[in-house]
C-alpha cells in the first residue's frame, strides 16, 4: 500500500492509521497476490496456519483501494489425492495377492502398479488397529487397548482418541485437502454413538468433511440399523427388494460420487479418502451372483488342511513368505478334514464359499471407486493404500461356525447339525453369518492364531499394496520391511510433503510413534534395512515385543472361541509363558528358542515392561469383565428414560438397558378412530431383541431370544379409540448360578387390566443385535417378529409418554469378577480342557 504525502493531512494520517500490510509470508502464496486464484501451503508446524495478512491497499475511496482476496490454502504442487483401504477380518492369506484362493483382482493390481508389503502389522483387533492407523500412535496411546465397547477407565482403554494426538485427516484438512471417510467407523466411544452426539469424536469432529458409514463393530450389509450420513441416521434399503440393496456396493456408489463430485467442481484440490468396508468381518453378506461365481471355482473341496497346503505353495510361488519359511503343523485342537460327516462338510464348505464370495465382492466394488478415480484422470497422481484387514482372520464364529453371530456372543454355540436348515438362506438378510474355526486358521497361513492374539502374526500379520504411479518406478515390487499400521501417517504426510504439527488447535502434539516408510519406495532400497527396530504388541493380556528381527511372544493361555470359561492366569503380568522367535532364521514362529537363550528372553521381557509403560498398556486385562463396565454417557445410573414422540437410532449404550434386571416399560397412547397399529418401543430385531406393539389394534409384547425363541405376552382385543396405558412389568428371577440370562416373570396390562402373564426359564444373557437401535413410535432394522410386521411400522395413533424403567442390574463388575474367578478356578482345577470346547457361559465380545 502506498500513501501520497501530497495529498491531504487527513488522507495521510488514515494511511497511517490503517498501516502498511507485512510482507511476512509472502513466501508461501502461490499465483498472483491477492487475486481470487491465489493460494497458501501452510510452512510452520502449527495448525490450523494464522490468518496470513492483507495484501491490496485500502483508501478512503474504494475507487482509489486495491482489493485482495485471502488466499486459499492448499497443499504442495502435485501433492497427491490419498486413497486409504482397510478391509476387515481378512487373514494373510485369504486373498490371492498374497497366497490365497479367492480372487482379489484390485489388490493384485494396486500391487502390480506398486509394492507388495508382506512383512507388516496390525494390532490384531479392529478399534485398536483403526485408531493406530489413523493418529500414527500407538493403540494404547489413543485410549483404544480395546474395542470401544469393551473400554475401561484408563487412559490406554478409554476409546477417546485424545486431542494431542490430531487424525492424519485433520491434519491433511489443514494444509487444504478434502477429506472424506466411507464405510466403518469403530472409534466413537459407545456412549456417544447416537444421534444426540456429542460428535466431537465423529468423523466430522475429528477432520473429516464428509462421514458416509455405520459406527460399531460389524452391521448388516442387507439392513443396516447404524449406518449415518455425517451424524444422521439414514435407512435406504428401505423399501427395496430383499437382496436388491447391498452396503457394500452402495458405499462404493457414494464414494463414487464424492470423488466425482470434488473433481468436476474443485480439480486442482487433493482429497484424501479413508475407505472402510465391512467386508470381511461377520456378517457374510456378499450378492447372490458372486457366491454363485465362487461355487462354481470349486475352491474348498478338499478341506481346510489341504487349502492350507496350496495357499503355502503359492506363498513360495509368489514370494511373498520367505524361502526359509516353514509350515507349523496342523493344531490338534482343530479338528481333520476325514473326520468330519458328509454333512458337515457340506455345511462348512457352504460357509467358508459365502465368505470367499464377501471378500471378492468386497474387492470387486473397491475396484470400482479405483476405476472412477482412473476414469476421471487422476490415477497417475493418486496414492493408494490397501491395506488386507484390519487384524488376522476371526475366530468369532465358534469352532463350528454359526447363522447368527450375536447367538454366538451370548454364549450359545450351535452344532452343525443344528445349522443345516440354514445352508440355503446363508449369506442373505435371514442369517448373521459366520464360519468355522479351522477355516479362519488356514487364512492365516503360514502363521499360526487368529484375530484377538496378538502374541503371534496369524493376528497381527495382513497383507498391503501401495501404489502411486507418478512416483513408483518399481512396478510388481516386493518389500519385506517390518512395518506396523502406525507408520501409515507419517508415510503420507512425507509423500505429500506436509510436516508433522506439534500444536493443533492450540494443543500441543504428542509426537508420532510411527516412521515413515517412504525410503522403501525406490528401487534402489528394495532391501533396506527396516527404520522400524522395535514394536510392541498387546491385546487382552496376549503380547509380544518385537526387536532387530527378533520377536518374544506369550503363549496364548486360551483360544479366542474358548469363553469366559476358560481358565486364564489371574496375574497377567506373570502368569503367562513366553516364547522366543529368530525371524531371521524362522519367519513364522515354528522353532521356540525361550529355553535355549534365556537371556535374550529376559531382556525381550524387559523391553516390552518398558515399552508398555510408555504406552499406557497397563494395567493388563484379559478378563471379561470390562463388558460389564461402568461407562459413562446419557444412560449411566438413570432409572428412568421418558420419550414423548417418535424417534429412531439410539444405540445401545445411550439407550435404557433391560438386560439382567426387573424393569417396567409403560406407554400412554391415543388411538384415533379407525384403531391403530405399529410400533411403540423397540430395541434390536431379527437376531436378539424386544418390541411393544399394536397389531391388528391388539397390544403385544415380543421378546424374541436370539432368533431361536419367541415369547409374547397378547392382549386379547383390539384398543378402542381413545387414550390408553399399556404396561409390561418384567420381574427377574436371581436364582443360578451364572449372573446373567435368568428367567423371570412378565405381567402385561391394559388401563389397569391384567391382560397376559407369563414366566419364562431365561432372557438374553448379554447383548441385543449390536447393529440394531432403539426406537420410539417405529423399527429400523429389522423387525423382532417378520410373521407379525415389516419395518418401519410406524405408530398410526399418537404417543403420549413412554417410560422405561431399569431396575438394579445383578452383573455388577465385582459380580462378574467374582463369577469369573470361580468358574475359572473350577477349571483349573479339573484337568485342563482342550482349546476349542465350545463355550458354556457367553465370550465377551470382541469386535
Amino acid at each position: 500500500m502506498r500513501c501520497w504525502l501530497n495529498r491531504t493531512v487527513s488522507v495521510a494520517l488514515v494511511c497511517m492509521a490503517i498501516g502498511v500490510a507485512s510482507t511476512a509470508g509472502a513466501q508461501q502464496v502461490r499465483g498472483t497476490p491477492g487475486a481470487p486464484s491465489a493460494v497458501m501451503t501452510p510452512q510452520g508446524l502449527q495448525l490450523p496456519s494464522p490468518t496470513p495478512p492483507f495484501t491490496g491497499a485500502i483508501l478512503p475511496n474504494a475507487v482509489d483501494s486495491t482489493s485482495a482476496w485471502p488466499p486459499q490454502v492448499m497443499p504442495p504442487e502435485r501433492a497427491p489425492n490419498v486413497l486409504l483401504i482397510l478391509t476387515d477380518d481378512v487373514g494373510f492369506a485369504a486373498p490371492s495377492t498374497f497366497g490365497g484362493v479367492i480372487p482379489t483382482p484390485t489388490l493384485q493390481a494396486v500391487a502390480d502398479t506398486g509394492l507388495r508389503y508382506t512383512t507388516f502389522h496390525t494390532t490384531a483387533l479392529c478399534s485398536p488397529t483403526r485408531a493406530a492407523l489413523l493418529t500414527g500412535r500407538n493403540h494404547h496411546q489413543v485410549g483404544f487397548g480395546n474395542v470401544s465397547e469393551l473400554a475401561t477407565g484408563y487412559p490406554g482403554y478409554n476409546s477417546v482418541i485424545p486431542r494431542e494426538t490430531a487424525t492424519v485427516a485433520a491434519i491433511l484438512q489443514q494444509n487444504g485437502y478434502a477429506t472424506a471417510w466411507f464405510g466403518k467407523n469403530h472409534n466413537v466411544p459407545a456412549w456417544e454413538a447416537s444421534a444426540a452426539g456429542p460428535f466431537a469424536n465423529w468423523p466430522v469432529g475429528m477432520g473429516f468433511d464428509y462421514f458416509y458409514g455405520f459406527v460399531g463393530g460389524d452391521t448388516s450389509q442387507w439392513q443396516p440399523g447404524n449406518l449415518f450420513r455425517n451424524t444422521t441416521p439414514i435407512h435406504p434399503y428401505l423399501g427395496t427388494q430383499p437382496g436388491s440393496w447391498n452396503l457394500i456396493t452402495a458405499m462404493a456408489d457414494d464414494a463414487i460420487t464424492y470423488i466425482r463430485t470434488q473433481t468436476e467442481i474443485a480439480p486442482n484440490r487433493p482429497w484424501f479418502i479413508h475407505y472402510a468396508p465391512g467386508g470381511t468381518h461377520a456378517p457374510h453378506h456378499p450378492t447372490q451372483e458372486w457366491i454363485q461365481r465362487i461355487e462354481a471355482m470349486n475352491l474348498f473341496n478338499d478341506g481346510w488342511e489341504v487349502l492350507r497346503e496350496r495357499i503355502f505353495e503359492n506363498q513360495k510361488r509368489l514370494g511373498v513368505i520367505p524361502a526359509n519359511a516353514v509350515l507349523p503343523p496342523w493344531p490338534d485342537f482343530l479338528p481333520r478334514w476325514d473326520s468330519l460327516s458328509a454333512d458337515e462338510k457340506r455345511l462348512f464348505i457352504r460357509q467358508v464359499t459365502v465368505y470367499a464370495a464377501y471378500l471378492a465382492y468386497t474387492d470387486a466394488e473397491i475396484g470400482r471407486v479405483i476405476a472412477e478415480v482412473e476414469r476421471l484422470g487422476q490415477r497417475d497422481n493418486t496414492l493408494v493404500i490397501y491395506i488386507s484387514g484390519d487384524n488376522g482372520s476371526s475366530a468369532e464364529g465358534s469352532l463350528n461356525g454359526t447363522p447368527n453371530e450375536v447367538m454366538y456372543f451370548n454364549g450359545v454355540a450351535m452344532t452343525a447339525a443344528q445349522q443345516m436348515p440354514f445352508i440355503p438362506v446363508w449369506g442373505t438378510d435371514r442369517t448373521y453369518n459366520h464360519m468355522a474355526v479351522p477355516w479362519t486358521w488356514a487364512f492365516g497361513t503360514p502363521y499360526r492364531w487368529t484375530k484377538q492374539v496378538a502374541s503371534h502374526f496369524g493376528g497381527t500379520r495382513n497383507g498391503m499394496a501401495i501404489s502411486w504411479p507418478a512416483r513408483i518406478a518399481d512396478r510388481g515390487g516386493i518389500r519385506t520391511q517390518f512395518h506396523h499400521v502406525i507408520d501409515i501417517v507419517p508415510t503420507i504426510l512425507d509423500l505429500v510433503g506436509v510436516p508433522q504439527p506439534n500444536m493443533m488447535n492450540g494443543i500441543a502434539q504428542r509426537p508420532m510413534d510411527g516412521v515413515s516408510m517412504a525410503y522403501t519406495l525406490p528401487p534402489t532400497n528394495a532391501a533396506a534395512p527396516s527404520t522400524r527396530r522395535t514394536q510392541y504388541f498387546e491385546i487382552l493380556g496376549n503380547r509380544a515385543i518385537y526387536h532387530d528381527a527378533w520377536i518374544a511372544s506369550t503363549t496364548p493361555a486360551s483360544p479366542p472361541w474358548a469363553g469366559l470359561t476358560a481358565p486364564l492366569p489371574s496375574d497377567v503380568m506373570n502368569g503367562y509363558r513366553w516364547e522366543l522367535y529368530d525371524m531371521t532364521a524362522d519367519p513364522t514362529q515354528a522353532r521356540d528358542l525361550a529355553s535355549a537363550q534365556p537371556d535374550r528372553l529376559r531382556m525381550m521381557q524387559e523391553l516390552f515392561t518398558m515399552e508398555a509403560t510408555r504406552n499406557q498398556v497397563f494395567p493388563l486385562n484379559n478378563s471379561g469383565a470390562a463388558m460389564v463396565a461402568q461407562r459413562p454417557g446419557p444412560a449411566a445410573g438413570r432409572r428412568q428414560f421418558v420419550y414423548t414422540g417418535p424417534s429412531c437410532c439410539t444405540q445401545a449404550n445411550a439407550a435404557p438397558n433391560i438386560l439382567n434386571r426387573s424393569y417396567r416399560i409403560t406407554a400412554e397412547i391415543e388411538v384415533p378412530q379407525g384403531g391403530a397399529n405399529g410400533m411403540l418401543v423397540t430395541q434390536g430385531g431379527r437376531f436378539a431383541g424386544w418390541g411393544l406393539y399394536l397389531r391388528e389394534g391388539r397390544p403385544v409384547f415380543t421378546m424374541n431370544l436370539l432368533d431361536v425363541e419367541r415369547v409374547k405376552w397378547e392382549g386379547p382385543q383390539a384398543l378402542p379409540p381413545g387414550r390408553h396405558t399399556i404396561v409390561f412389568d418384567f420381574t427377574l428371577d436371581p436364582q443360578g448360578q451364572a449372573p446373567f440370562g435368568h428367567g423371570g416373570t412378565g405381567v402385561f396390562s391394559v388401563d389397569g387390566q391384567e391382560v397376559a402373564r407369563r414366566t419364562i426359564p431365561h432372557t438374553t444373557p448379554i447383548t441385543f443385535a449390536w447393529d440394531e437401535t432403539f426406537d420410539i413410535g417405529m423399527d429400523t432394522g429389522t423387525p423382532v417378529d417378520d410373521r407379525d410386521y415389516q419395518v418401519p411400522f410406524n405408530f398410526t395413533g399418537r404417543i403420549g409418554r413412554i417410560v422405561v424403567e431399569p431396575g438394579e442390574t445383578l452383573v455388577t463388575p465385582e459380580v462378574m469378577i467374582r463369577f469369573l474367578n470361580e468358574v475359572q478356578a473350577r477349571a483349573r482345577d479339573a484337568e485342563r480342557p482342550a482349546p476349542g470346547v465350545a463355550p458354556a457361559a457367553p465370550p465377551a465380545r470382541r469386535n
